[in-house]
Formats: structure tokens, sequence, C-alpha cells
């Protein structure tokens, strides 16, 4: 596989493009990669203020903000890494407060969060309107394959031996949850973008050849 360096900075740039040249309607961008291991939610924030730039009004939505009710998510153990795979987080919370919506004929409210996690009850948030050229950046890990949609997804992908050596040893136990979803959904070969971050001041982003 060839990966083509390139800064930080630059990358955000390039992904404000990829955004901009989508169809000016309210958009859906995910960016997908192991919570633990990768920084979904800087690359997503570093899109915020480019894309407003261009009049893209934007609303960001993090995963963590639709997880399960701790009685769900462990049932099975606070450590379990099928349940973090499986069970954790509640797509459909996030497809029908997040995404449907968006959709031709939705309501264009959005809700940022349906659980706190910390509480452990729901956020009672506002929704919040999205305009018709808005674009709503959702970040988050397993969000690939479960079918979601999304009209752009950026996919933070490590190697095996980055993966090992970036879980803090607080979070080693889930690696057989990332080890799964490398397995069974393969996210590189479902993402728009694929960025190899094994050292994340110096991303790469995956260029197929031919």
């Amino acid at each position: 596989m060839r990966y083509r360096p390139i800064s930080p900075a630059a990358l955000a740039a390039e992904l404000t493009d990829r955004v901009a040249a989508l169809p000016n309607r309210r958009l859906a961008v995910a960016v997908d990669g192991a919570d633990a291991a990768t920084d979904t939610s800087g690359l997503a924030d570093a899109l915020v203020a480019p894309l407003r730039l261009l009049g893209r009004a934007t609303v960001r939505v993090s995963a963590r903000g639709f997880l399960r009710p701790a009685s769900l998510r462990f049932e099975h153990g606070k450590q379990n890494p099928d349940a973090r795979y499986t069970d954790w987080l509640d797509l459909g919370g996030l497809r029908r407060e997040v995404l449907d919506p968006l959709t031709a004929g939705g309501t264009g409210e959005v809700l940022p969060a349906l659980w706190d996690t910390t509480r452990d009850r729901a956020t009672r948030l506002a929704r919040v309107p999205v305009p018709e050229s808005g674009v709503v950046l959702v970040n988050g890990e397993f969000l690939l394959g479960a079918g979601l949609a999304f009209d752009l997804v950026v996919h933070l992908w490590l190697s095996p031996a980055a993966l090992h050596r970036r879980l803090p040893a607080d979070d080693a136990w889930a690696l057989p949850a990332y080890e799964r979803y490398e397995a069974e959904v393969d996210p590189s070969s479902l993402a728009d973008v694929v960025v190899r971050v094994d050292d994340p001041r110096h991303p790469a982003v995956y260029e197929p050849e031919g």
C-alpha cells in the first residue's frame, strides 16, 4: 500500500476541500478510529473553523454521547472486548437523532448527545438546527459496517504494532475489539479517506495504486 505523507494542517485543509466538494445540502461526515489510540475528536474539531469560513455551518457530535446505559454496556463486565465492539454504541439512537434528520424530508434538527455516561442518564440537551448546507461532524469508533448513512468517512488507521504501542495500559483489554473490527469490517476498504496515524505528528494519506 502506498501512503502520502502530509502535515496535520494540510490534512485538515485537504479534508475540508473534500467536504466542500460534496453536494450543497445537509451532510454527515464521520472520523472513525480507535478511541483509545487515535485522536478522532481532534481531527473532527480541526475541520470546524475551515468549513465555517466556507459558509458551511457545522455541528460537532461525538459518538461517546450515544453510548448505551451502563447496565447494558457492562452487562458482561466493564472490560469485555466483545461487548465494547457490539453493545456499547447505541446505533439506533445515533441514526435516529443525528443521521435521519439530515436526510431529505428530515427535520434538520440533531441531538448533539443522547446519554451522559458520567451521570449515566439522559442528557436532555436541546436539538440543534442544521442549515440546508450544514455539516454534522461525527467522531468515534466502530462507525463503519453498521449501516450508518454518512456522506464521507475518514478512517484513522494504525498498523498492528502501532495499535499495540498506542493503546494506554488501562485500555489494553479492548485490543481484541479493534482486531475484530479490522478483521470483520475492514474499515479501510469502506472509508472514503484512510489516514495512517502510527505517528500522529506525521500522518499519511492512503493512495490507491492505479
